[in-house]
């Protein structure tokens, strides 16, 4: 049953959209001839052990600042309910953050193999700060005094984790280089994870705003939050529909227009719902449509 409740508090549901930004940095470092299959597994592998870390610190962080109530429509939380203890609860975190440590440094070790100059080791050292970043970013998304995921900051965090270093971050591992064009991919990815959240958000926006956990939603309050995520699923259409402009060279390169009747399902969803628990189940419907437009983008330029 321990283990049971452990998987339950890694959200195995949010998992595959993690995976988009490896995914889509991959296979532009694919196209590019520059792919490296260690890059690959090793940058999915530190991507999901963020993600897991992030949601077993929020399980931990809400608990722990009181943002856990009865009211709360989302998935069974461990600790509140008492199926694990905040000790217990805390050294699996910090284990999840020696794993990511572990396959964070074991990532960017092969992406400078073959820059061993003085700037391979910059280069080194500057990826081992992100990657410090990105787990204390995790972390203190609602745990401590002044969680930032209590100010309306997780967007921002979700948005350049996920999307802009997460994309650009992966290609560069793979090729060692960087052009201007990466961004607009890396925008659509971010643009998708930050909906994820958006959509996380409004499920849980009464039980936020009765706590004081002020989300964006929170903030912008319900109907401008629609309008949001509206404008977050489709400029990510918009722009790798850019993207694929600028660096055009096959009709295959549209493909990815196939995972819209899904999102557009989602858009409609939010939309209209009048019971904020319409959207627990779109919860994983979005996240696995946004990583099927990753897939589809990846397959495009492949192709």
């Amino acid at each position: 049953m321990k283990v049971k409740y452990w998987v339950e508090s890694m959200r195995l549901r949010t998992l595959p959209l993690a995976l988009a930004n490896t995914i889509t940095g991959s296979a532009i470092a694919w196209a590019d001839g520059g792919f490296r299959w260690p890059i690959f597994v090793l940058a999915a592998v530190t991507t999901l052990l963020l993600q897991i870390l992030s949601n077993m610190a929020n399980d931990y962080g809400d608990f722990k600042n009181g943002k856990d109530t009865a009211e709360r429509i989302g998935p069974k939380r461990m600790v509140q309910s008492g199926n694990i203890s905040p000790k217990a609860m805390l050294k699996g975190i910090w284990i999840v953050v020696a794993l990511a440590i572990i396959t964070g440094v074991w990532l960017i070790i092969p992406g400078f193999s073959q820059e061993i100059s003085a700037s391979g080791i910059t280069g080194m050292i500057v990826f081992a700060v992100i990657g410090l970043f990105a787990i204390l970013a995790a972390i203190k998304y609602t745990v401590g005094k002044n969680p930032y995921g209590y100010k309306a900051m997780g967007d921002v965090f979700v948005f350049i984790f996920f999307g802009l270093i997460g994309v650009v971050g992966t290609f560069f591992l793979h090729t060692g280089t960087f052009r201007f064009s990466l961004l607009l991919p890396a925008i659509a990815i971010g643009l998708l994870s930050v909906g994820v959240l958006n959509l996380n958000n409004l499920r849980d926006y009464q039980s936020d705003k009765s706590t004081g956990k002020n989300t964006l939603v929170v903030m912008l309050g319900l109907s401008k939050a629609r309008i949001y995520h509206a404008l977050l699923l489709l400029g990510a259409f918009l722009s790798v529909s850019i993207f694929t402009l600028i660096e055009y060279k096959s009709g295959w390169q549209w493909i990815f227009w196939a995972a819209f009747p899904a999102i557009s399902a989602n858009l409609n969803v939010v939309r209209t719902f009048t019971d904020h628990k319409q959207l627990y189940p779109e919860l994983k419907r979005l996240s696995m449509a946004s990583l099927l437009f990753a897939i589809l983008f990846s397959l495009g330029l492949i192709i």
